[in-house]
C-alpha cells in the first residue's frame, strides 16, 4: 500500500500533508493508506480515477483523521461512467480503471465552514465503510451522475449542511444501511432537483437532523428529505426499512418530507415502500405532497406537534398497521388528508391518551375535499373534538372500525362527524361509543348512508 508517510505526509494535526497526499496518490499503487495519526489538508485530494485507476483510500481500521482546512471536499472521487447501471451500458475503460472506488475506516472532520466530507461525480460502484464524518458541511455528496452507491456502518455526525446530499445527480442504485446519521443541519439524507431509482434506506439510526443541535435559526428540513420540484427531478422506486427516525420538533420540520411540484407533469414521487420504522418527534412526522402509488405499513409512528401522517393532494397511498400515538403530553397524534383520492387506512391504531385532548386541538382522522377513501379495521379511540372528522368528502367508506370515547369525564364531542357537501359516503359495521345523541354529527348534504353499527359503551 502507498503509506502517506513515505511520501512526506507527517500526520501530526499541525502540517499541511496536502502535497504529500497528492505525491502518494500521484506516484503510488492505487492504495492510499493512512497510519495512525491526523492528516491536516487545505484543498480537495482529487483522485480522477481515470488516470489513477483502481483507487481505495485506508484509514488503518479508523485510527487515521483527516482535518479538511479548507473549501470543498477532502476526498473528490472523480470517474466518467455517463452510462446506466447496464452492464452493456459501461464504456470499456470504466471497468478496468474506475470501477469500485473504495474509502474505509477514516474520520474526516471540517476545520473550514465550506469543507465538505466526499463528493462523487461519474463514479461506478462505489463503498463507503466505517467511515466517520463530523463538523463538514455536506457529509457525503453525490452530485451530477454516478451509479451503483454503497455506504454501510458509517457515522455521518453533526455537520452543518447535509449527511448524504443527492444534489442534482442522475443516480440508480444505492444503498444506506447500518449507519448513523444524525445532529446535520439540513437534513439526514436530502434529496433535490435529482432523477433517483433504487434507492434502498434500510437499518440506519437517522435522528435529530435539524437546527437544535446547532443554535441557528430553524428551516424546513427532515430527516429524510425528498424535493422534486424542480423541472425534470423524479425518485421512485424506493424503500425505507427498519430504521429509526426520530428528531426534535422545528418549525416546518418532518422525519419524512416528500414534495412534488403541483400540477406537474413530471413522474411524481411512487413506487415507494415505507414499512417497519419507528418515526417520532417533529412538526409532522411524515409529510407527502403531490405522490402516487406509497406503501405505508407496519410502523410505530408517534409524537408530533401538527400530524403523525399528512397527505396532500397525492393518490394511491396505502396506509397499513400503523400505530400513531403520543408519548408525552406536550406532543400530539392524528392523521390529515387533504384534496386525496384513493387512499386507503387499514388495521391502524390512532390513540390519544391524554385527558385533556390534544394541545393542536384536532381530530385524529381528518378528511379534507377527498374522493375514494377506504378506512377498515382501525381503531380511533379518545379523539377531540372527533375521531374521524370528514369535510366535503364523497365515496368515503368507513366499516368494521372501533371509534370509542374512554375517558370518564368525556372530551369527545363527536365520534364521527361528516360536514360539507359530498355524496355516495357510508359508515356501516363499526363500533361507535357512547352511545350519545352528538355521536354521530352528519350533514344532510354529505351524502353519507348511516346503517349496522353498534351505539354503545365501550367494554372494560
Amino acid at each position: 500500500m502507498s503509506n502517506v508517510q513515505r511520501f512526506g505526509a507527517t500526520g501530526d494535526g499541525v502540517t499541511d500533508d496536502t502535497e504529500a497526499i497528492q505525491h502518494a496518490l500521484r506516484d503510488g499503487d492505487g492504495v492510499l493508506h493512512f497510519p495512525p495519526g491526523s492528516y491536516r489538508i487545505t484543498e480537495p485530494i482529487d483522485v480522477d480515477l481515470e488516470k489513477a485507476g483502481p483507487t481505495g483510500i485506508d484509514g488503518t481500521s479508523g485510527t487515521a483523521r483527516i482535518l479538511m482546512d479548507g473549501s470543498g471536499p477532502a476526498f473528490r472521487l472523480l470517474g466518467t461512467h455517463g452510462g446506466t447501471g447496464d452492464p452493456n451500458s459501461v464504456k470499456g475503460n470504466v471497468y478496468p480503471g474506475q470501477r469500485l472506488p473504495t474509502i474505509t475506516n477514516i474520520e474526516i472532520e471540517g476545520l473550514h465552514p465550506e469543507a465538505d466530507g466526499i463528493q462523487l461525480v461519474g463514479t461506478m460502484q462505489s463503498v463507503f465503510e466505517g467511515v466517520l464524518i463530523r463538523r463538514c458541511r455536506h457529509g457525503i455528496h453525490l452530485f451530477e451522475r454516478n451509479r451503483n452507491v454503497l455506504i454501510s456502518h458509517c457515522h455521518i455526525y453533526h455537520n452543518t449542511g447535509v449527511g448524504i446530499f443527492l444534489d442534482r445527480i442522475n443516480l440508480h442504485q444505492i444503498n444506506i444501511a447500518s449507519s448513523h446519521i444524525s445532529y446535520n443541519r439540513l437534513g439526514g439524507i436530502r434529496i433535490e432537483g435529482s432523477q433517483v431509482r433504487n434507492l434502498q434506506i434500510t437499518g440506519n439510526d437517522i435522528e435529530y437532523n435539524n437546527h437544535a443541535a446547532h443554535k441557528t435559526e430553524p428551516e424546513p428540513t427532515a430527516e429524510i428529505y425528498v424535493d422534486t420540484t424542480a423541472p425534470g427531478a423524479s425518485v421512485n422506486e424506493v424503500t425505507i426499512a427498519s430504521n429509526t427516525i426520530q428528531a426534535t420538533s422545528s418549525a416546518g420540520g418532518c422525519n419524512i418530507r416528500i414534495h412534488e411540484a403541483e400540477g406537474d407533469d413530471e413522474r411524481p414521487p411512487g413506487l415507494w415502500a415505507i414499512s417497519g420504522n419507528i418515526i417520532g418527534s417533529q412538526e409532522n412526522n411524515v409529510h407527502l405532497t403531490g405522490c402516487y402509488g406509497i406503501s405505508i405499513s407496519g410502523n410505530c409512528i408517534y409524537s408530533c406537534s401538527n400530524r403523525n401522517l399528512l397527505i396532500e393532494d397525492s393518490k394511491q397511498i396505502n396506509v397499513g398497521n400503523n400505530t400513531f400515538r403520543r408519548h408525552t403530553p406536550a406532543m400530539g397524534t392524528g392523521v390529515r388528508i387533504v384534496r386525496s383520492t384513493d387512499i386507503t387506512l387499514n388495521g391502524c391504531s390512532i390513540l390519544d391518551e391524554h385527558p385533556d385532548g390534544q394541545p393542536s386541538g384536532a381530530s385524529l382522522l381528518e378528511l379534507v375535499n377527498c374522493n375514494r377513501i377506504n378506512i377498515s379495521g382501525s381503531q380511533l379511540i379518545d379523539g377531540v373534538p372527533c375521531g374521524l372528522d370528514a369535510v366535503g368528502c364523497s365515496n368515503v367508506n368507513v366499516n368494521g372500525c372501533s371509534i370509542h370515547e374512554t375517558r370518564t369525564a368525556q372530551k369527545s364531542k363527536h365520534a364521527v362527524r361528516f360536514s360539507g357537501k359530498g355524496q355516495s359516503n357510508l359508515l356501516a359495521m363499526n363500533s361507535i361509543s357512547p352511545a350519545t345523541q352528538e355521536s354521530l354529527s352528519i350533514a344532510e348534504s354529505s351524502g353519507v348512508r348511516v346503517e349496522g353499527n353498534v351505539m354503545d359503551q365501550p367494554t372494560e
